[in-house]
């Protein structure tokens, strides 16, 4: 659980703290409260770095905020936190979906972290025709999102959906939101161009982003996408890219042209 090197600061903070080690708690949190810790987290802190009782460690719980802990003098095995006061409040998460065909396990991990890092605020499998992988381990996924938030600052733990088959998630799709899918069949090779004739005002909108399987959408699949209602396809560059790749590319693109990058 080191820190990440390179912090986004939605939260418009001057300044962050990136020596004290970040944990995620599933605690209400409040001044003077005890957190016990689960092993793993005791470990972390006590063994692997060699905190010592009194030392910082920051922690969150995706609902109240950023607070600052001491660790506490409990041993080993009996590691505990206290909580101290509150150096940063609860932003609301950006209001971005992320839609993909699931990939296999590293692969799959590094998709989930870049996802989260960029403001994703719900992951939603999606199977597709010609998608490789049909089971997802939710809880694995759930814990490369929490491990990315605690990595770079995040606040926000993004919603961990279960698998939709394509048929599922179009009926069950808000067509308030828009649907960016990028698809290498796309006309207009200019993705910047694309979004931002959408572009209206300065707030940022409900947005939903689909990255198909590597082996491509089927024509039917194609179809009903380009039938949908505040729907659009943009091409990612002249290179074909994996589909991990394609996802921090895509991501990157919107939150630049659409999102939350263009603030301030």
């Amino acid at each position: 659980m080191p820190t990440c090197n390179t912090f986004i600061n939605n939260d418009k903070m001057p300044r962050y703290d990136f020596r004290s080690p970040r944990l995620h708690v599933d605690e209400p949190l409040t001044t003077g409260q005890r957190l016990s810790l689960d092993r793993a987290q005791a470990n972390y802190l006590v063994n692997v770095l060699r905190l010592k009782a009194g030392d910082s460690v920051l922690v969150f719980n995706g609902r109240d905020g950023e607070w600052r802990a001491a660790l506490a003098d409990g041993g080993k095995r009996a590691a505990a936190l206290v909580v101290g006061e509150r150096i940063r409040d609860q932003a609301p998460a950006p209001d971005l979906h992320y839609l993909f065909a699931p990939l296999k396990h590293a692969r799959l991990d590094y998709m989930v972290q870049k996802a989260v890092e960029m403001g994703a605020s719900r992951l939603q499998p999606v199977l597709t025709r010609h998608g490789q992988v049909t089971r997802v381990n939710l809880e694995r996924v759930r814990a490369n999102a929490i491990e990315a938030a605690e990595q770079c600052g995040i606040l926000n733990i993004p919603d961990v959906a279960a698998p939709l088959t394509f048929d599922r998630m179009l009926a069950q799709r808000d067509p308030a939101r828009l649907l960016v899918f990028c698809d290498e069949a796309a006309d207009v090779k200019d993705p910047v161009a694309v979004l931002s004739a959408l572009r209206a005002g300065t707030e940022p909108i409900p947005l939903a982003v689909l990255i198909g399987p590597e082996g491509g959408f089927t024509e039917d699949e194609r179809a009903a996408l380009l039938a949908l209602p505040n729907a659009v396809r943009i091409a990612l560059g002249p290179r074909i890219l994996r589909a991990d790749t394609a996802a921090v590319a895509a991501l990157a693109l919107i939150a630049s042209v659409l999102g939350d990058w263009r603030e301030g």
